[in-house]
């Protein structure tokens, strides 16, 4: 039908529903964002079924992932400016994401629940002859919705027209201040940079970092990672650790002394970088076990991995048969809560895992996320870009170990007569 206006009004001439056919309309529209977002699929993802204590977790972890579920159920009470999760795999955003898109439902508040790479394939669906919804429809439908919730930002592929589409609709839900929620296990500083300005904007958006770890891992050893040989040191801790008192010179007894102290120390409160060198078998990977078994005792999640080993983990990350994509499995080593690098410098120092090691090296020195090496190789002689961070005194303590290869005890002979 037609409004009955005169010829200078805006709708003169245009065609718009009856006002008996605008329910129906709506309806429609309501049952396509649905649609679009497959949230039925994700029902069961409510604030009654998250467990806010997480399971296994240390006091901290425990308060922060509370903080993050008590600030995702006021944002589904009241649905206003930006919320971005934060987290790693399984941390448990995307269901405090799919809870708060769940209560809208309950509540008859139109919401969108879709993620990012899914989005993306459905406006380039509306390209085909046979779509049944046309591209500027679909793009209107998802930079308009009352509510937005993007889960798993920072997952597409990263190509210029994908950035184009994500960028128009979030600077237009930005400008319009319409509520959105955005959960990525990306650092802000990776995502593109028109995005990360307005998902960073303390007038607008508030940011959530999720702390606990993978839940599907609840009941296993925080080190479990296939990547974590830290199981085949389980017998390295501080009481099994030999001084040597009978058998080394004093300055050298003295110095491994030293060196238990100072690992005993920062085990307790891991602030930095903890550097241990020595020769091969003087007792440093000992020590740095020591220290990850122990805050594994006590909760936390800890990585220890030998340097060759994990360049060659990165490399089949590659393989298209490798279950874990390059991507998840270098994010996994790089914002490890707690990492140790056993024998830096035995690597094949290719141009490749130079640039592995410090780009891992690089954003935890930065990050100021809790980290020991071991090393053989004598700080001069490693990839300058490395040396300078291990060389930070304000930001790690390096300690040489003199004591020479411990070779144990030989057993007696008996004499020949």
């Amino acid at each position: 039908m037609r409004a009955d206006v005169p010829v200078d009004h805006p709708d003169f001439g245009k065609l718009i529903p009856c006002v008996c056919r605008l329910a129906e309309i709506e309806r429609r529209r309501l049952a396509q964002l649905r649609a679009l977002g497959h949230l039925a699929a994700l029902s069961h993802m409510t604030f009654e079924t998250f467990v806010p204590e997480g399971q296994g977790l240390p006091p901290e972890k425990r308060a922060n992932l509370r903080h993050a579920y008590e600030t995702a159920k006021e944002f589904a009470e009241n649905p206003t400016g930006w919320l971005v999760l934060r987290g790693g795999y399984g941390c448990g955003k995307t269901h405090l994401a799919a809870a708060i898109a769940n209560r809208c439902v309950e509540r008859g508040q139109p919401v969108l629940f879709v993620t990012v790479p899914d989005l993306l394939d459905h406006l380039r669906a509306t390209f085909g002859p046979t779509s049944p919804v046309r591209y500027d429809q679909r793009f209107e439908e998802v930079r308009t919705a009352p509510v937005l919730i993007l889960d798993d930002l920072g997952t597409e592929a990263p190509s210029p027209w994908a950035q184009e589409k994500l960028f128009q609709i979030l600077n237009y839900r930005y400008n319009a201040r319409l509520p959105t929620v955005i959960t990525t296990n990306h650092a802000l500083e990776d995502l593109p940079l028109r995005i990360r300005s307005r998902l960073a904007d303390p007038d607008l958006t508030r940011i959530v970092t999720i702390l606990a770890p993978d839940y599907r891992q609840a009941g296993i050893s925080a080190d479990q990672s296939d990547l974590s040989s830290l199981h085949l040191h389980a017998h390295q801790t501080f009481e099994t650790f030999d001084l040597r008192e009978k058998e080394l010179p004093r300055e050298e007894a003295e110095n491994l002394r030293k060196a238990v102290e100072l690992a005993r120390a920062y085990a307790q409160d891991p602030q930095g970088w903890l550097i241990f060198t020595g020769t091969y078998g003087c007792g440093k990977t000992h020590l740095a076990a020591a220290i990850a078994n122990f805050r594994a005792k006590q909760g936390y999640p800890v990585l220890f991995v030998v340097v060759p080993d994990l360049l060659d983990h990165l490399r089949a990350a590659f393989s298209p048969q490798s279950p874990v994509p390059f991507d998840r499995r270098f994010e996994e080593v790089r914002r490890a809560p707690f990492l140790v690098l056993d024998d830096l410098g035995t690597e094949s120092a290719t141009p490749w895992a130079r640039e592995k090691m410090y780009q891992i090296f690089d954003y935890r020195y930065n990050a100021l996320l809790p980290t020991i090496i071991t090393a053989a190789t004598p700080i001069k002689d490693l990839d300058p870009r490395l040396a300078a961070r291990i060389q930070d005194e304000a930001r790690c303590i390096h300690f040489a170990i003199l004591a020479p290869a411990y070779r144990g005890k030989a057993p007696q002979r008996p004499r020949r007569k």
